[in-house]
């Protein structure tokens, strides 16, 4: 009895201590996805809720910036250079809704599981950070443009030159590129287990992408966007101080030539000269005024926008890896999906943003829509001299 009890301590103190190894032996990772991961179980209804409500976000995000790249290449009068920039934003938004929401939809009806295997998740998550970056960047570069073309009318060239303009959208996709790469060129891994694709948790990384891929963007965009209100309220103080004189000038003017009629015709033609160069500058002063206005109002929205979408995205994203650890996620899973989708939603927005802006854009769109292709340069052309003429 003693040699047996003796025998059979000694066997489960070996499988105890096989055991132990088998708990030390076990990889972080999937340690981290037993103690971290979180993935919730979808009933039924909640699946179909989920993916419609998805995939009308996909398919609207698609149609719309889809109208954005057709309206610039029919339409001749929205084939300029300035324009370009609206064409990449679109392409931007129009590549995170065809190769990044599709997969993200499959993802978040499985409760978080990835299923596409460890190369793809790689793919998945450099084409994502790609397009959403370069969203970003373009939404920057075009508050820059919207500045210089308000401010500096004559000496800012990019707006007539179709190169230099497709240079600054090509620095624009390279700048995207160098935040894809650092994983794929061994400085940071992604974070890939069993049902789980995260990009890299690297603190230094981490700080590098958000800063680069919003941060920045949104301080210039913000710099911007008081620049050119700020111009907005100059021009609009002086036009309304000097509104009373010019109308009173106008009338005196008006007055004066009336009395004149039944003097010489060369006075009555010189006065009506006078009169007609004033009502030129007084136009062209109004149309300047209009613009600054309507450029500070945009930007307005677009920034106002472009922060309530993607602000909560990247604090959360800057936040986690220090709250976490570089392994870990201890972010709620629906938390995450929910400003993940948040973020997508303005590459929904941009185009209608636009359009709601732009006159001839919503023309187009309405041509378009109604499958009216004929005469539509024609149709564009006659609504903005009607417009030419009402000021």
């Amino acid at each position: 009895m003693y040699n047996t009890s003796v025998f059979d301590t000694t066997s489960n103190k070996e499988v105890i201590n096989e055991t132990l190894k088998l708990v030390v032996t076990i990889s972080p990772t999937t340690a981290w996805d037993e103690s971290c991961a979180e993935q919730r179980v979808f009933g039924r209804p909640e699946k179909i809720v989920i993916g419609v409500m998805l995939a009308i976000i996909t398919a609207v995000t698609v149609m719309g910036n889809t109208l954005v790249v057709i309206a610039v290449c029919v339409v001749k009068k929205l084939r300029q250079p300035s324009n370009y920039l609206l064409v990449s934003l679109a392409v931007a938004d129009l590549s995170v809704a065809i190769v990044v929401m599709p997969f993200v939809i499959v993802t978040d009806l499985t409760g978080g599981k990835w299923l596409f295997g460890e190369v793809f998740c790689n793919i998945f998550i450099g084409m994502d950070v790609m397009c959403c970056t370069a969203s970003i960047m373009t939404l920057c570069v075009i508050s820059v443009d919207r500045y210089l073309g308000i401010t500096r009318p004559l000496t800012y060239p990019a707006r007539q030159n179709g190169q230099l303009m497709a240079k600054m959208i090509l620095g624009v996709w390279l700048a995207s590129a160098s935040i894809t790469l650092p994983p794929f060129c061994g400085w940071a891994k992604n974070v890939h287990t069993a049902g789980v694709c995260l990009i890299s948790q690297d603190f230094g990384y981490t700080i590098y992408s958000t800063a680069v891929a919003f941060y920045i963007p949104m301080l210039v965009m913000l710099v911007m966007y008081y620049k050119i209100f700020k111009a907005a309220r100059k021009s609009g103080a002086k036009h309304r101080f000097t509104d009373i004189s010019r109308r009173e000038r106008l009338e005196t003017v008006a007055n004066e030539a009336l009395r004149m009629q039944g003097l010489k015709p060369a006075g009555v033609a010189e006065e009506c000269a006078a009169f007609s160069r004033l009502l030129t500058r007084e136009r062209k002063n109004i149309s300047i005024f209009k613009r600054e206005q309507k450029a500070a109002t945009t930007l307005g929205v677009i920034v106002g926008v472009f922060a309530v979408c993607w602000l909560p995205f990247f604090i959360l994203s800057t936040a986690r890896p220090f709250i976490c650890g570089v392994e870990c996620s201890c972010v709620p899973i629906w938390l995450e999906r929910v400003l993940l989708w948040l973020g997508y939603a303005n590459s929904l927005m941009n185009p209608f943003i636009y359009a709601f802006f732009n006159r001839d854009l919503r023309s187009t769109y309405r041509d378009l829509l109604r499958c009216r292709y004929r005469n539509i340069n024609r149709r564009l052309s006659a609504v903005g001299v009607h417009e030419a003429l009402k000021v």
